[in-house]
């Protein structure tokens, strides 16, 4: 599987648009070589690099099969993220360039998750139904 955006590179800048200094919609996504036999997608975007640890930025799961995510658009149901809101949340870092890590879950089955859980809720719901695993690292320092 492949995950990939129209709006940056692998491992290249997110436009301002995206972050907290823009818009802080999300960017758009493309989704290639979705496995067979795949239910739902899951998606976790989250800053490694933030000074209190892993932040997470978006948390979302039951997201129907799809070639494309539109920018801006609420693919599935949405779990809460470091900024204690159900809603991406894009980057803001305080100093330097941050990696933001968008991470595409292929799912075998939908889960059985409430809207507002957290990422460590998705983790445990997603054992034993990974069908396949894509990255995409996108960079971003305010200026």
């Amino acid at each position: 599987m492949k995950l990939s955006s129209l709006d940056f590179e692998h491992e290249e800048y997110i436009p301002e648009k995206f972050t907290c200094d823009g818009e802080d919609i999300s960017p758009s996504l493309i989704i290639e070589d979705v496995p067979e036999g795949t239910k739902r997608l899951a998606l976790i975007v989250e800053d490694p690099d933030a000074p209190a640890g892993i932040w997470i930025h978006w948390v979302v799961f039951n997201i129907h099969v799809t070639d494309v995510i539109e920018e801006g658009e609420v693919p599935g149901t949405q779990g809460i993220n470091d900024f204690r809101k159900l809603a991406y949340g894009g980057p803001c870092p305080s100093s330097g360039t941050h990696r933001y890590f968008f991470k595409l879950y292929a799912l075998d089955t939908k889960l059985d998750l409430e809207e507002g859980c957290r990422k460590k809720d998705l983790i445990k719901a997603m054992e034993g139904h990974i069908l396949a695993e894509a990255e995409l690292i996108g960079l971003y320092q305010r200026k």
